[in-house]
């Protein structure tokens, strides 16, 4: 990590800071000087020094409970830590958006303001229609995308996000990773969406047990540069043990009154022998087979199946035909609103169909984890709930379950309203396949979860033999564990998608033009759609000869684009990173403008032949 040379100052004032890298100097927006946050029983991390200047990119992760989000916050300047100085660049503007954003009252279009680049942002992350809403009549999801609009609309050398892609779409999360990597401010991230992490990071923070690790590069770096860490750690400890061994035995083997003069090294090396090191944050090959009850070959079927909400006049679903095999991995998309929700629900028999008919076989056992989760006592202990009311808690088979989902020790005798948000949702899936459900329903299971856990729900569906059905943003989670992708269409009804969930991407991802600006990048700048211009109608083969032309030009763009893109995750000097980095953006404005003339000359020619 680069050096940087910092003004005398209070942590809280604003101070020139700066970083030099080779003849370029780059702004330093925030620096941590061994900063120390605690709770009231662990140190959540100690002696943290970390350097966020002007074009870096900083991922942040670790399992539920290290302190992600205190670290933000800590960035952001909303909390101070106990120990050390946080030093922030003079006049750096922070766009911050938390788990749980509060928002100013007011009307939507007002809270968020920005004019059309406001309006356009909300509609790309499936807010459009609620222009006019009141702010608190919004559900805890649309709220977060109602935060996330207002931050890149507005603008910040610094963006602070902390899981931004929580009740997106897959369309939305495609266009928000588009937008932060035309950013050309500083970027921290925490996210479980491992795609965008390894899409947009250049530098990622591991803290682990109290310790802070930078990896340099992107989540495929960390993955590696971790993995060497514990290899390491582990040969270390080896080498340990046995050079003690060897010179306790040399002790031991020597004459009397050595032995007695040195009774403190035999002393010291039989303690080196019997120290433990440091326990691993969660034991690796979790064994997460629960012996499902055997799927007959009926499963689910659904024939014309429809849904209305009750007092509206337009179905939600519309004619689905669906059937669902033993082993099925079945991925169901379509933007926020679609139905997807709604479908699960009539799948797990919460909904009655409006029209058509669900049957379900007579071994089928379901599980759903929603994205509320099974309401938990938060009075009753972890060991408790697991136990249900029909067990007495800690036997043996409950214990060994709670040992798999990491409740071990005393977090099992934990009250439930101790635990974070992330461990009560592991809890939440803890106690749904507690059940021994052959057929599993997931609607955005990945949410709240930290990467950890999320590896091996993906590892355990990857050998379940059940039927398994999941609506997720996610596009890691869905890439390894389904075979199969339908969508929800604007009319309701449901259908295949060839090309799994990078087709249905390619069908739905809009254009995102980028007008014109002076000054420091806007993440928010590039939303919307321009007016098709007036002019003298053209023929439909001037049309069709033009439209192939711009295909050639999109297709070169594209792969420009892409072709930067792998260049940024490869490189590590700063230098070279502002380079790629500028082109990168070049390439992606050239390409979004392309694609909107596309698209205008797409409506045109369709309106020329009809």
């Amino acid at each position: 990590m680069p050096i940087a040379a910092h003004a005398n100052g209070a942590a809280s004032a604003g101070t020139a800071l700066a970083t030099r890298y080779g003849s370029l100097v780059v702004a330093v927006l925030v620096d941590l000087q061994r900063v120390s946050v605690r709770t009231a029983d662990r140190a959540l991390f100690e002696d943290l020094s970390l350097t966020v200047s002007e074009g870096e990119r900083l991922g942040v992760v670790g399992i539920n409970g290290t302190g992600k989000s205190t670290l933000l916050r800590v960035l952001s300047g909303l909390i101070a830590p106990e120990g050390g100085r946080v030093l922030r660049g003079r006049g750096a503007r922070i766009g911050y958006v938390g788990q749980e954003e509060p928002l100013p009252p007011g009307r939507v279009r007002e809270v968020v303001g920005g004019g059309w680049e406001g309006e356009a942002a909300l509609g790309r992350l499936g807010m459009g229609g609620t222009l006019e809403d009141d702010v608190r009549t919004l559900s805890g999801g649309q709220r977060k995308r109602v935060a996330l609009a207002r931050v890149l609309v507005h603008e910040a050398e610094l963006l602070v996000l902390d899981e931004p892609t929580n009740h997106l779409d897959l369309a939305a999360v495609a266009w928000l990773e588009r937008r932060l990597s035309c950013f050309k401010g500083g970027l921290v991230l925490v996210s479980h969406d491992r795609h965008l992490l390894d899409r947009l990071t250049t530098r990622m923070v591991e803290l682990d047990r109290g310790r802070g690790y930078v990896h340099e590069g992107g989540y495929s770096a960390y993955l590696e540069a971790k993995a060497v860490r514990e290899e390491q750690s582990a040969t270390a400890e080896a080498t340990r043990r046995n050079l003690a061994r060897r010179e306790l035995a040399w002790l031991r083997r020597g004459a009397p009154a050595r032995t007695r003069k040195s009774k403190a090294r035999i002393d010291a090396a039989t303690e080196l022998i019997e120290r433990r090191p440091d326990a691993p944050a969660r034991s690796a090959g979790i064994d997460l087979a629960l012996g499902t009850t055997r799927l007959g070959d009926d499963v689910i079927s659904c024939a014309g199946v429809a849904y209305t909400h009750p007092g509206s006049d337009r179905p939600v679903v519309s004619a689905v035909d669906l059937e669902l095999d033993r082993r099925e991995r079945l991925a169901i998309v379509g933007p926020n609103g679609s139905g997807k929700t709604t479908l699960l629900d009539l799948l797990a028999g919460r909904r009655e169909p409006s029209a058509g008919r669900i049957e379900r076989g007579a071994t089928v056992a379901l599980g759903y984890y929603d994205q509320h989760g099974a309401e938990l006592d938060p009075a009753l202990r972890v060991r408790e709930v697991v136990a249900g009311p029909h067990r007495a808690p800690g036997s043996p088979e409950d214990v060994a379950l709670m040992e798999r989902f990491w409740f071990a020790g005393e977090l099992a005798f934990a009250p439930v309203g101790t635990l974070s948000g992330g461990e009560r949702r592991r809890l939440q899936l803890l106690v749904m396949l507690a059940d021994r459900p052959n057929v599993v329903l997931l609607d955005e299971p990945t949410n709240d979860l930290d990467l950890d856990t999320i590896r091996i729900v993906e590892d355990f569906f990857d050998d379940w033999p059940g039927a398994l059905v999941v609506v997720s943003h996610d596009r890691t989670f869905l890439e390894r564990t389904v075979e199969r992708v339908c969508a929800l269409r604007g009319d309701g009804t449901l259908a295949g998608v060839p090309g799994g969930v990078a087709g249905w991407l390619a069908e739905h991802e809009a254009p995102t033009p980028t007008p014109p600006s002076s000054g420091r990048a806007n993440p928010g700048r590039a939303a919307g759609r321009a007016p098709a211009p007036a002019g003298r109608a053209r023929s439909a083969s001037t049309l069709s000869h033009q439209l192939r032309q711009l295909d050639k030009q999109v297709a070169a763009l594209t792969r420009r684009r892409d072709a930067l893109v792998a260049e940024l995750a490869g490189a590590s000097d700063h230098l070279e990173l502002a380079r790629i980095g500028t082109a990168l953006s070049h390439a992606q404005a050239e390409l979004d403008d392309a694609e909107e003339r596309w698209l205008r000359l797409a409506e045109e020619a369709e309106a020329a032949r009809s």
